[in-house]
């Protein structure tokens, strides 16, 4: 296990994450008492803009209900849990912290999404998945934690079925060094951001060919100045998941995305048509 990792792991500690959610959700209703994906957005939307760049994203991609999502970074599960209640597909989440999966299951028990959608604790660099398995694999703001770009994008293209599609949202350094500490890295250490067009030919590398690429860092830019008028969304939300400094890492986001010193990019792309490769599974 790499240093990396074993860094990237500890800034997702979030210890004793699901009793705290059993805690603070006890303000929406009773254990037994369903919760609605909308209800939990402020708490489970793990990057810019929340819930509306998930639906924008998953809109890109052309998600239908007849197929099988990887959520590649699920952290607690936001996006996957929208996106099976929007579109009736099944979807599968990835995430390298044990307590973000046991929050993931517990809170998409209390949407009463277990049949449909599910989670694993896995690296995103050795997807234990069989070749060819996914219709749509989505990465939301986890490529910034990852080191080793052409693994990535490899295993990503490795799970998609011929034509499946990859959809990718994710922050990218523009001008000069980041403001630290960030909501995905505490210091430089387990933060590897790339420029957008280093991102994109990675990908392309990879073997997926571009259907669509934009900036989508006014967008951000917009988002975080709505945020600085209104405040903070109400409790329960990310504060609870990161911790107390929570604040400060949003702030330094806003910070370096008014400064330029990053950017959001949004692209969606697509698997040769035909896999000329013999599935071997990974476990």
């Amino acid at each position: 296990m790499t240093d990396a990792l074993d860094g990237v792991r500890e800034h997702y500690r979030a210890t004793g994450l699901t009793e705290r959610l059993k805690v603070a959700l006890a303000a929406l209703g009773p254990q037994d008492q369903q919760l609605t994906p909308q209800q939990l957005g402020a708490l489970d939307q793990f990057h810019t803009r929340g819930l509306a760049a998930t639906a924008e994203l998953a809109k890109l991609a052309g998600i239908t209900a007849d197929m099988s999502v990887l959520d590649v970074g699920s952290g607690v599960g936001g996006p996957a849990r929208f996106l099976a209640a929007t579109y009736g597909c099944r979807v599968t989440g990835i995430d390298l912290s044990e307590p973000f999966v046991d929050a993931a299951r517990y809170l998409t028990q209390r949407t009463d999404q277990s049949e449909r959608v599910s989670f694993r604790i896995a690296s995103a660099l050795a997807l234990p998945f069989d070749d060819g398995q996914f219709d749509v694999v989505l990465l939301q703001h986890v490529a910034m934690n990852i080191a080793d770009r052409a693994a990535l994008y490899r295993e990503i293209e490795r799970v998609l079925k011929p034509s499946g599609k990859f959809a990718t949202f994710d922050v990218v350094v523009k001008s000069g060094e980041p403001h630290y500490p960030l909501p995905w890295a505490r210091t430089p250490t387990t933060s590897f951001l790339l420029t957008a067009d280093a991102t994109h030919e990675a990908i392309e590398q990879a073997g997926l060919r571009t259907l669509a690429s934009q900036d989508d860092t006014e967008a951000a830019k917009a988002w975080i100045a709505q945020l600085r008028e209104s405040g903070p969304p109400p409790a329960p939300n990310l504060g609870l998941v990161m911790g107390p400094d929570f604040a400060q890492l949003a702030s330094n986001l806003g910070r370096n995305l008014m400064e330029g010193r990053v950017g959001v990019y949004t692209a969606v792309f697509e698997a040769a048509s035909t896999k000329n490769r013999i599935g071997v599974e990974r476990r």
